[in-house]
């Protein structure tokens, strides 16, 4: 009996300690605006909001995820988003906005602006990245002028690299992904605008 019970107790004591054993600590990334070089000529008061993002379901969640193949992908467990995606996107490109629209206010709340504002429409195709680094954005977009405008509507596929190894990197190559839809919607606010 002697033998068994040091067995038991032998066998118990490693499962507490493989209970005990840590995991893997999770890191946290966020979007983050791009400094801008050249604003465009600043505007009389414009306000613009931006409606709720759409992202496809497969990337809305908190882990990172990136492209291994065209039919495989890999959800990284401890590699997580700080805040929802769609939230990110929609407060970096009210940002990039801001920036490239000197004297616009920009609001990612569409119901706290009046009937004066301009709707921007942001629809995610692909937010995808693959293991060498290369992120892809495909985003449909549309400005709707307030009153009776003509809604101007596009497309931007943009495609970046990462500057180095890493999550931290890959947020920031989808960072300056952002910036140029942004440059495009603001191409297209611009000529809403001269209507």
């Amino acid at each position: 009996m002697n033998r068994l019970t040091s067995l038991s107790f032998t066998i118990i004591a490693l499962g507490l300690l493989a209970g005990c054993a840590t995991s893997p600590e999770s890191k946290f990334y966020t979007l983050s605006p791009a400094q801008v070089a050249e604003p465009s000529k600043a505007v009389d008061r414009v306000i613009i909001a931006i409606d709720p993002v759409s992202v496809p379901e497969l990337i809305d969640r908190p882990q990172i995820v990136s492209r291994l193949s065209a039919n495989r992908v890999s959800i990284d467990e401890f590699a997580r988003w700080a805040e929802p995606l769609k939230s990110q996107i929609a407060r970096v490109l009210a940002a990039d906005l801001a920036q490239l629209i000197p004297g616009a206010i920009v609001s990612t709340y569409p119901q706290r602006v009046g009937e004066n504002a301009y709707r921007v429409s942001v629809d995610v195709q692909n937010f995808d990245s693959s293991m060498d680094g290369t992120v892809m954005l495909r985003v449909i977009w549309s400005v709707r002028p307030p009153k009776q405008g003509e809604k101007m509507s596009g497309r931007s596929v943009v495609t970046g690299t990462a500057t180095g190894p890493g999550y931290d990197a890959l947020a920031s190559a989808y960072s300056r992904a952002l910036a140029s839809v942004a440059s495009d919607i603001v191409a297209a606010t611009h000529s809403a605008m001269r209507q």
